[in-house]
């Protein structure tokens, strides 16, 4: 996953581009970037930051930056923003997503044999410069950016930032939220609304699927109105979005005590304790707690002055050490207590079944676990939340193979809550972890939490369903629960 921030003002705006664009380090990923236009030029930084905050390593850059118009991002592995010179004039790009058919666009790009691409690392193609090349073929920025999404399979949400002015759009499906965001003399386009508060903006408008705009610091020009069908990543409020931040109107830390409300509801099981696996986990236990009146408690603690997320690391012996060490349990609370922890979900389950066995070697009586979402039974094929190699990394998969000998055997079947598979697989999967017991959330349930129709989420990573089976929308008002 990715994020970025831009900003058009009539002041300089280097410092809201700058704060605005670490809002989204959370996101767990690797680059950095931040680009201006400066009177009559851009300037450009981009810095590694797998070990080292966005904040430390973009500093000493300030003094160098200038303009009154910028955007930043930081970036799953590619180097962002680039610096693009075309037919079309020079301009900057950002991109958010992940491009299915990289390879069928590439061939077809060289077919004119007057394009190159510069090589990454492992010889592969910066999807940011392939989406710039795919936006070169047409007349205008606004013509580019709609053919691009267009010829795009997956997702592709951007910042295009020119001499006067930053193009912001959202992919065509609406997978990963864009937002508008207004203070006086200044417009914002963020990936997060929490990067906005603290810099004095108010949320203008949610882009709709395919939406294109034109900002400047003096207004906003719709160039292709949204569409009408929509598969916002339901995961985004589950885990990987901020807890500040809202999609679609609806807060992530609302949907998550709801989350937990849902699972209190759904279970019968006397503990003594309700707890969260820190950070994602703790709006779902306090959902719990206070729908069961279970007391909630924090038998860890997470340290978090240098242990990043754990799943930026590329090397799962590197991702356990991080989630290892930055978690600290306090035996005081965990010996002899019946202890339900809430977690957002469980994807592979080795950092969990080392926690689990942790607990139990500090003189926890029980450990139970209630996941948020449903099992993760498909690896995401639309964004880069998960830096899974294979699907037979998910533990549902490794459950499903040990099951049936192959892991890809009966998937309908595994995702159905009220299927013998399912049962079967949730007690492999359970024995796997060494819990007392497991229950995880059902997807109608997290559907209602959330406050959308299944028809404009994408669970497709827990059921397998793809746009084709949708019915489409019409923007309807938010739901009852969610700010107007």
């Amino acid at each position: 996953m990715s994020g970025f921030f831009g900003v058009v003002s009539n002041a300089d705006c280097v410092a809201d581009l700058f704060y605005g664009t670490d809002y989204h380090s959370h996101l767990g990923t690797m680059r950095g970037g931040l680009a201006t236009w400066d009177d009559d030029r851009f300037v450009r930084f981009i810095h590694n930051i797998t070990n080292t905050q966005f904040r430390s390593k973009f500093e000493d850059d300030l003094a160098q930056l200038h303009g009154k118009s910028g955007i930043g991002v930081i970036s799953d592995y590619e180097d962002q923003p680039l610096i693009i010179g075309s037919h079309l004039g020079t301009y900057a790009l950002a991109t958010v997503g992940r491009i299915l058919n990289s390879d069928q666009l590439a061939t077809e790009a060289f077919r004119g044999r007057t394009t190159h691409f510069s090589e990454m690392g492992g010889s592969g193609i910066n999807p940011t410069e392939l989406v710039a090349t795919l936006i070169n073929r047409q007349s205008s920025f606004a013509a580019g950016i709609e053919y691009a999404q267009e010829m795009i399979k997956g997702s592709c949400s951007l910042l295009l930032l020119t001499e006067d002015a930053i193009y912001a759009a959202r992919d065509r499906l609406g997978r990963t939220p864009v937002v508008i965001g207004r203070k006086p003399g200044a417009y914002a386009a963020t990936l997060e609304t929490c990067a906005l508060p603290n810099l004095d903006y108010d949320v203008d408008r949610y882009l709709g699927p395919g939406e294109i705009v034109r900002l400047t610091a003096d207004g906003i020009q719709t160039l292709r109105a949204g569409g009408k069908e929509m598969q916002v990543c339901a995961f985004l409020w589950v885990y990987y979005g901020y807890p500040a931040s809202c999609y679609e109107g609806i807060n992530v830390e609302s949907v998550r005590y709801r989350c937990g409300a849902a699972l209190a509801r759904a279970d019968d099981i006397e503990v003594d304790l309700v707890a969260g696996i820190p950070d994602s986990g703790t709006g779902h236990a306090i959902g719990y707690a206070n729908e069961s009146g279970i007391p909630y408690g924090r038998p860890f603690v997470k340290y978090t002055p240098t242990w990043p997320r754990s799943f930026m690391p590329q090397e799962q012996r590197v991702r356990d050490l991080v989630a290892r060490m930055k978690l600290i349990p306090i035996r005081e609370v965990i010996r002899g207590k019946r202890v339900l922890f809430c977690e957002d979900s469980i994807v592979r389950g080795t950092q969990l079944r080392d926690t689990v066995r942790r607990l139990f070697e500090y003189g926890a009586k029980e450990v139970h676990m209630r996941p948020a979402c449903p099992p993760l039974v498909h690896g995401c094929k639309f964004l880069n939340f998960s830096q899974s190699r294979s699907e037979l990394d998910l533990a549902a998969r490794q459950a499903i193979k040990e099951l049936e000998g192959e892991d890809d055997k009966h998937l309908d079947d595994y995702a159905d809550p009220d299927s013998a598979r399912y049962a079967a697989m949730v007690e492999r999967v359970r024995q796997q972890l060494g819990l007392t017991s497991l229950k995880y959330q059902r997807l109608d349930d997290l559907v209602e939490a959330i406050g959308l129709s299944k028809a404009r989420l994408c669970t497709y990573c827990w059921d397998g369903a793809e746009s084709g089976t949708r019915q489409l929308w019409l923007v309807p008002s938010p739901p009852a629960h969610a700010p107007a």
